[in-house]
């Protein structure tokens, strides 16, 4: 996962989203704006721990982490644009945030399913053994 998709769009939705922050600083927005700091920063950062993680288990628990602090970024951004603060060079972002939710999504999913997988094949060959 060195050059993921995932890692290269939630590192630049993060830029993005500190650009956004700044801007609403500058509007005295100062409760909205650390919200979405907070989980729109966050979700590179559970890739990226995910990426080291301990285990699958691991991995799977921080990219759910991640998917997770996407959907609430994605809530602060609706409510701004539906606020009428959100400007124009920022729309984009509710975008972004909709592709890293399904990215991460499935890569939660798919790990899941692999897990299972490796689970029952581990368990039938245990049993096969007896």
């Amino acid at each position: 996962m060195k050059n993921s998709i995932v890692k290269t769009k939630s590192y630049a939705f993060a830029v993005e989203i500190v650009k956004l922050y700044k801007y609403l600083k500058g509007q005295n927005e100062y409760d909205i704006a650390r919200q979405l700091l907070r989980s729109g920063t966050s979700i590179g950062a559970n890739v990226e721990e995910a990426t080291g993680g301990e285990s699958r288990k691991d991995f799977i628990h921080k990219m759910a982490l991640a998917a997770k602090e996407t959907r609430e970024a994605h809530y602060w951004l609706r409510l701004l644009k539906d606020s009428d603060m959100l400007p124009d060079s920022f729309v984009h972002l509710l975008q972004d945030g909709d592709e890293i939710i399904r990215i991460t999504a499935a890569i939660v999913k798919t790990s899941q399913l692999n897990s299972n997988r490796n689970l029952r094949a581990d368990m039938d060959e245990s049993e096969l053994a007896v």
